[in-house]
Formats: structure tokens, C-alpha cells, sequence
């Protein structure tokens, strides 16, 4: 079996080795290669990967909600490879893993309970992604007892600037953006300059995070199987 994590792609150098990082954490958990592929921005793409592996290969789209690149990008890459036998697993989010691992996350940064919460993610004009982005908001909730509020880092309103200044006017004395992003690149650099107090890391290579791509793999296979 093939394994291949699918990314969005970044230019900053930082981003390329956090998913360089994953890859290797979650090529260590299954005890064999995981290959890294981009959609956007960089190669190679998985067109290129797939068309260079022979036998099953299962696609991982480390991706943290339905979307364009999800339910178009990805499955068009898997036909222009050519490859007879690609299973595609879900995507990373929604999932009650990733919002541990953005809780845990939150604890890391400078989050105290009472402060007002941001969940930023890049953004998206899907309607199924946009559910996906309020579930995951509700649950960090759940979680933290605190209310999350969702923001955009790129497609979609509130921008996370603005979420930041619309918090401050309804009288928040903190407000602390909790990323929704996989990996470092231009949206977290947007996040930094919002004007939060605080903000957290990416999601990276958080044990949790490799856990779930690892079991994504694993599973991605059994229905065909049984």
C-alpha cells in the first residue's frame, strides 16, 4: 500500500517543513513512506506522485474542512494521474481530534479562561465547508468553556482583523485567535497581525494530528476490505 498526504502548498519555507515533519511522524507511526503532495503554490502535485507509484495507493488530504480543494482539486489530480487503484480518505477536519489538539493549543498560547476566542481558518465560500468551520467552533467551545467566534484568513466574512476589532468594540478586554491552520505560511502570518492578543501555533505535527492521518490511512481501505 501507498500512502499520500495531499497539503494546500505554501512558499514560506517554515510551512513546507511543518508538512515535511508531519509526514515523517505519520511515515513513522505506519512503518512505511508517506509521500507529500500540494495542490496549490508548489509541487509536487499528486498527479506527479501518483503517476510515479505502482500498486494500491490510499490519499490523504490534510485538509481541515470539506472544499474546493477536497471535492474538486483532489479527485481531478487523481484522474489526471492515471492511477488504476487510489483510494481518497477523508479530510482532517471536522473531527473531535483536531479540536483537542486546537484546545491544546490554546493552553500552549497565552489563553485564560474568560478571554474572548477566534477560530480562524483560512476561509471558504462551500456551504458544507462553512458547517464544518461552525461545528468545529462549537465544539473548541465545548471544550474551553468559552465562546468561539469564527473568522477568515482569506475567503469569507468576518475577516479575523476585523472579528478581532468588533470583539474589542463590544467591550472584550482579551481576545485570543485560535488557528485553524495545518501548517505556517501567509494566513498565519495574517493571524499574528490581527491585533489579538494572543494567538496559537498551527496544528503542525501535534501528536494527536499524526494519530488521526495515521488512522485516516489505516482506514481508509477497510470497507473495500470487508
Amino acid at each position: 500500500m501507498r500512502h499520500v498526504l495531499v497539503a494546500h502548498g505554501t512558499r514560506k519555507r517554515t510551512g513546507v517543513e511543518m508538512i515535511g515533519s508531519l509526514a515523517d511522524r505519520v511515515t513513522a507511526a505506519l512503518r512505511t513512506p508517506v509521500h507529500v503532495a500540494f495542490v496549490d503554490v508548489l509541487g509536487p502535485t499528486p498527479a506527479d506522485v501518483l503517476r510515479g507509484l505502482a500498486g494500491p495507493a490510499v490519499v490523504v488530504p490534510a485538509f481541515l474542512s470539506r472544499g474546493y480543494h477536497v471535492n474538486a482539486d483532489i479527485p481531478t489530480h487523481v484522474a489526471a494521474s492515471g492511477h488504476p487503484d487510489v483510494t481518497v480518505a477523508q479530510a482532517l477536519g471536522p473531527s473531535p481530534e483536531i479540536a483537542r489538539v486546537l484546545a491544546d493549543r490554546l493552553i500552549e498560547s497565552d489563553w485564560r479562561p474568560g478571554d474572548s476566542v477566534i477560530l480562524a481558518a483560512a476561509g471558504t465560500s462551500d456551504p458544507a465547508a462553512r458547517s464544518d468551520l461552525h461545528k468545529m467552533a462549537a465544539w473548541v467551545s465545548a471544550l474551553t468553556s468559552s465562546r468561539v467566534e469564527l473568522a477568515f484568513a482569506a475567503t469569507g466574512e468576518p475577516a479575523v482583523a476585523c472579528a478581532v476589532a468588533q470583539l474589542r468594540d463590544r467591550g472584550a478586554k482579551r481576545v485570543v485567535v485560535a488557528s485553524y491552520l495545518l501548517a505556517d505560511g501567509l494566513f498565519q502570518d495574517r493571524l499574528r497581525n490581527s491585533g489579538a492578543d494572543a494567538v496559537t501555533d498551527p496544528l503542525g505535527a501535534h501528536p494527536a494530528t499524526v494519530r488521526l492521518i495515521a488512522s485516516r490511512f489505516r482506514r481508509a481501505r477497510l470497507p473495500i476490505a470487508a
